[in-house]
């Protein structure tokens, strides 16, 4: 097939708007009308793969929606984004989106593939009412992933000091010579509740360290966030920071184990 048949192959299917631009040996820039939310467009290049040809995004899709400080590796982002590459039987491999073409259907194989990128950036430009719905969720994902089950307990409460179970923590990791209670945070009230907690223990004297993911830090009223600051020792921003929770987790928490 000559690339002037691959071009009509993908205007047929796909849009009369493609433009196919050769750069480099067997290798071609795939120009489409369609972008992200920011108006960049989708990356698409058609190269030569063994004796048949591929379309990849060379990792720009995912590069691209990293920008958006949002967590795709994990919770509802993530089985959406795993089932969209299932359905359009696209491979994610480290990043990179790649579809063979099958038997020269060059217009199928592009359609498919804008498809799947298409349902992949959506998943990071939910709105804020769906990512209030994903935090929970989404916060158990992360910390079930980093560290082992024995030394977790969600939903803690101290049958000593907290009988009623008036003062929760979300989290409580074991193991260390203090405990690290870890606390979600998406509004005011489960600022101040995590505020108040904190207090209980220290004024039971309690040894713990602690630690805060919030769902969006700018939403926290700056009273709120300062009474916590006074008590609560890390604070993550957001879930977007997930490489930097994990690495403290990892380090600071899993690390100072019991002598």
């Amino acid at each position: 097939m000559t690339t002037a048949d691959i071009i009509e192959s993908f205007r047929q299917k796909v849009s009369r708007e493609i433009v196919l631009e050769a750069e480099g040996v067997d290798r071609y820039i795939v120009y489409t009308p369609f972008m992200f939310d920011d108006g960049d467009h989708y990356a698409v290049v058609l190269r030569r793969d063994g004796d048949g040809w591929m379309l990849t995004d060379e990792a720009h899709t995912f590069m691209h929606l990293s920008y958006a400080d949002v967590d795709l590796s994990s919770g509802t982002r993530a089985r959406v984004i795993d089932h969209a590459l299932a359905t359009y039987r696209v491979e994610n491999r480290d990043g990179e989106l790649r579809l063979p073409v099958p038997d020269e259907a060059f217009g199928d194989a592009l359609f498919t593939m804008v498809q799947a990128i298409g349902r992949i950036s959506g998943t990071a430009l939910w709105t804020r009412e769906r990512v209030r719905d994903t935090f929970d969720e989404d916060f158990r994902s992360l910390l079930s992933q980093v560290l082992p089950p024995e030394r977790v307990v969600f939903d803690y409460t101290d049958p000593v000091i907290d009988p009623d179970g008036v003062y929760p923590i979300d989290c409580r990791i074991n193991g260390m010579p203090r405990p690290c209670f870890v606390f979600k945070v998406a509004n005011d009230d489960q600022c101040r509740n995590a505020t108040i907690t904190c207090y209980h223990y220290e004024r039971h004297r309690r040894a713990f360290s602690s630690m805060v993911i919030f769902r969006d830090q700018t939403e926290i009223t700056r009273r709120a966030l300062a009474q916590l600051s006074d008590v609560v020792g890390k604070q993550f921003a957001s879930l977007g920071a997930r490489d930097r929770i994990e690495s403290f987790l990892t380090d600071e928490v899993l690390g100072a184990r019991l002598p």
